[in-house]
């Protein structure tokens, strides 16, 4: 059995491995029965998530599944240990094992993404951004003014010196994507804790192209002046050139951030390289590691020598106590994710991309930017007289599993949306092709065709009698030719 077929979670029982398939089944059986004895309500929940997982067309960009050998690395005894501190600085006693986890986890990091630096504790996307910008103020602000004092650390401050620090690093300005043209709320706005911490101002896009425009982010900069500039995207469509934006950081001084959460696969698949691949232009690179990455749910940080020690000090600076079942599970899906399977993975995913938003297109529907170059297709359903709210509550009684989005100068704002996301990395995992995405094009268009809103509502919506019953029935033949986790019974 080889390292690769052990990766598949979509192959027939043969190609995955008979001994493999059979050797999950029992696993997971036995953990359900375990669990069973004690609240049988927990593992029939968990048989029935797997069940509508396997029955339903899984297109939110933010998720996919992970195999079966990094699942089963989350169910283990290093979920009892504590271990605040760092790999051979911790603060508990008997570490050993947990620093070989750590360690190794950040070195497949360090050789799946080419940094020089990986820090595997962030338990999520936010705590790793969160980690990053502790890390930036503390290089740029905290360190820099404890040596103008003559101080080792904080604890060394007069009270007097400590409130002119607090103040320092509590109005620093931050610069990143607007949440309509695709960024996310850890960029530096209101309703999460980046926004609270930073001056935020946001860049962009081109209005009538939906597309970067990378003169006039160098004009805000300029004008702005930011300490940190985020690259990155939740729902941005296209590829991004983090060369040129880290031309702009350096030109206004600012720190180079980028958050790769949702396109990390494509990075570590070497779909995009060069320019656009942000590890050797960022200082510092956060993500997540499951999305199109396939692991456990966590986060990430990558960074330059520079920033490598602030970062290290992630716990207890802004992390608790690190999960060390999940980085475990990290270390086996950077692993995976370092065989050559993976880059023929991650290329599928755009090819696959490309397909479903070129069946959109010659179906007559209308997307932001045009197309797709990455992962992510981004659906503008005003076309069909519905808000986001009201297409993907359709789409779901139809089987197909989708999240509205905002789009560019959205209308219906954030929450009713005008936009449905789409990602490619959960049904590529399931080996689905080409064809089988354009098919997918045309049921979510015969859906939305056939639904209307309900009143004046941008909730509620009316679907045309037999639709969703019709479009189910043809997403479940989709699905039946491409199993999850096939072999594996419970």
């Amino acid at each position: 059995m080889t390292s690769d077929s052990v990766i598949s979670v979509t192959k027939s029982p043969g190609a995955l491995g008979a001994e493999y398939a059979e050797t999950a089944s029992v696993a997971y059986a036995a953990a359900l029965k375990v669990i069973e004895s004690v609240e049988p309500r927990i593992a029939d929940a968990t048989r029935k998530e797997l069940a509508d997982q396997r029955d339903s067309l899984k297109l939110i960009a933010s998720e996919n599944y992970a195999s079966p050998a990094v699942l089963l690395t989350m169910g283990t005894w290093f979920s009892d240990k504590y271990a605040e501190g760092t790999i051979g600085h911790r603060f508990y006693a008997a570490c050993q094992n947990v620093d070989t986890v750590e360690a190794l986890a950040a070195e497949h990091a360090r050789e799946l993404f080419g940094a020089p630096y990986a820090y595997a504790q962030p338990h999520s996307g936010i705590d790793a951004n969160l980690v990053a910008f502790w890390a930036i103020l503390a290089t740029r602000i905290e360190a820099p003014e404890l040596a103008e004092l003559g101080a080792k650390n904080v604890n060394d401050l007069s009270e007097a010196d400590w409130e002119k620090l607090r103040a320092k690093l509590g109005n620093q300005r931050l610069m990143g994507m607007s949440l309509d043209a695709g960024g996310h709320l850890t960029h530096g706005f209101r309703p999460n804790i980046s926004g609270k911490m930073f001056h935020q101002r946001s860049y962009g896009t081109d209005p009538e192209t939906g597309l970067l425009d990378y003169a006039k982010v160098a004009a805000a900069a300029r004008e702005f002046k930011p300490l940190v500039l985020v690259a990155g995207y939740s729902a941005y469509p296209r590829r991004v050139n983090f060369a040129k934006m880290r031309e702009i950081a350096d030109e206004v001084g600012a720190t180079f951030m980028v958050d790769m959460a949702h396109f990390a696969g494509l990075v570590a698949g070497k779909v995009f390289t060069g320019d656009e691949d942000p590890v050797p232009h960022a200082h510092v690179t956060t993500t997540t590691t499951h999305k199109s990455l396939r692991g456990p749910r966590g986060g990430l940080v990558l960074a330059s020598k520079e920033y490598s020690n602030a970062v290290d000090k992630g716990c207890p600076m802004v992390l608790g106590g690190p999960m060390a079942h999940v980085m475990a599970a990290k270390a086996v899906a950077f692993a995976e994710a370092r065989q050559p399977s993976f880059q023929e993975y991650a290329q599928r995913i755009a090819d696959n991309a490309k397909a479903l938003a070129d069946g959109f297109l010659k179906r007559g529907a209308r997307l932001v930017t045009g197309g797709t170059d990455n992962h992510i297709v981004l659906l503008d359903v005003t076309s069909f007289g519905l808000t986001g709210r009201q297409a993907e509550s359709a789409l779901l009684d139809a089987g197909v599993v989708t999240n509205r989005n905002s789009i560019p100068a959205d209308p219906n704002g954030a929450w009713y949306t005008s936009g449905i996301r789409f990602g490619t990395p959960a049904l590529t995992t399931r080996g689905f092709g080409p064809d089988d995405f354009d098919r997918v094009a045309e049921l979510v268009v015969d859906v939305l065709k056939n639904t209307q809103p309900d009143g004046s509502s941008k909730a509620k919506y009316l679907v045309a009698d037999g639709t969703a019953a019709r479009v189910h029935a043809a997403a479940s033949e989709l699905l039946a030719a491409n199993p999850l986790y096939p072999g594996l019974t419970l």
